[in-house]
């Protein structure tokens, strides 16, 4: 086995330095949709009161987005216009999505590691080995085909978690609806950095799919016949790529 060995020349190559966007883009992906954190409020008053005061109901969810299980609460009146409002949750559970979505980008962010480290530390064992090139190549044409499909996805939850927290809330609110109660939507949590999760997973599959060409060409699929004249002379065939 070839001993490790730094070598930065493979990084300059389109491989090399398309695996390391790749690497920063998985970042991006998971940090954007794992760390958000958000809240919905309403504001509710009763009518027969002298005077008309407002009270914030509010429920908080986030990743992984299990709204089933996010229940309101009210402050700094504990049972605003005597409703219990802690039996209330809000509706959808959408963790199968947005977990499939993370841990793919954090198992891809491991991978672009690896490939980095195979790259640059064992540069002639990847450009001799029969096997790594073709491993790496089927590894990206799954990986493209994932990130279609989990971005997908994440992208329909997304959508649904959005209407699940806006003013569609206030249809599902039995208190709401007692004739002495009047809600109004208030208020929920900007969305951006979820949106910009999805914009990251397009764009990882945009790079997985671009550089599945770059791969390919250190295949022995790219030109078999030069391989194997190669090796049938006793020499080394050239790197097609890196």
């Amino acid at each position: 086995m070839s001993a490790f060995q730094i070598n930065l020349n493979p990084l300059k190559e389109p491989i090399g330095f398309i695996k390391v966007l790749q690497w920063i883009a998985s970042i991006f992906a998971f940090a954007t949709c794992g760390g958000f954190k958000g809240k919905t409020e309403i504001l509710v008053n009763c009518p027969p009161l002298k005077v008309i005061e407002n009270h914030t109901v509010e429920a908080t969810f986030g990743y992984p987005f299990r709204l089933n299980q996010a229940s309101f609460r009210s402050h700094p009146v504990v049972n605003v216009c005597n409703g219990n409002w802690s039996s209330h949750f809000l509706i959808g559970d959408y963790s199968s999505s947005a977990q499939f979505y993370v841990t793919f980008a954090v198992f891809v962010f491991l991978y672009c590691i690896a490939a980095l480290l195979l790259y640059t530390g064992y540069t002639n064992l990847y450009r001799d080995s029969r096997k790594l090139p073709m491993i790496d190549f089927v590894v990206t044409l799954v990986a493209t085909f994932l990130w279609l499909v989990s971005t997908s996805a994440w992208a329909k939850a997304l959508t649904d978690i959005k209407i699940a927290t806006g003013h569609n809330i206030l249809q599902e609110l039995s208190s709401c609806k007692q004739p002495e109660v009047m809600c109004y939507f208030h208020s929920v949590t900007s969305m951006g950095s979820l949106n910009v999760s999805v914009i990251f997973g397009f764009l990882n599959m945009i790079l997985w799919g671009g550089n599945a060409w770059f791969v390919y060409k250190e295949t022995s699929l790219h030109s078999p016949s030069n391989t194997s004249a190669s090796h049938s002379q006793g020499g080394v065939p050239p790197p097609a790529g890196i």
